[in-house]
């Protein structure tokens, strides 16, 4: 069973950046595909990126592309989610997922996925 630790979150201004760190522990990450999830308040949990577990292959909500991007460093055991020009509405907590196998065709949904980070706050604001 995999467990995963999210970190790199915090306060930044608009037009910033932040990297995201997924950390894994408990089993090697480069079986697992990760996807990216974010729930800002009041609203639902939204998947909008993954990384495919053995050939790197990538996915990213179309309105994010350009922006936002994930890659994974198996030897670390860790996927990362770089985020630039950082917007007020980028605001959400993010978690990590994982489930063995490929990543599913599509937005990531909650319910393909099993094994969960505890999340971590990006506040985006002046």
């Amino acid at each position: 069973q995999v467990q995963l630790v999210e970190s790199g979150g915090g306060l930044v201004q608009p037009g910033g950046s932040l990297r995201l760190s997924c950390t894994a522990s408990g089993d090697t990450l480069d079986s697992y595909a990760i996807a990216w999830f974010r729930q800002a308040p009041g609203k639902e949990r939204e998947g909008f990126s993954g990384i495919n577990d053995s050939d790197g292959r990538t996915y990213v909500l179309d309105y994010l592309k350009g922006r936002f991007t994930v890659s994974r460093d198996n030897a670390k055991n860790t996927v990362y989610l770089q985020m630039n020009s950082l917007k007020p509405e980028d605001t959400a907590v993010y978690y990590c997922a994982a489930r063995a196998g490929s990543l599913p065709p599509g937005p990531p949904e909650t319910f393909e996925y099993i094994y969960w980070g505890q999340g971590t706050q990006v506040t985006v604001s002046s």
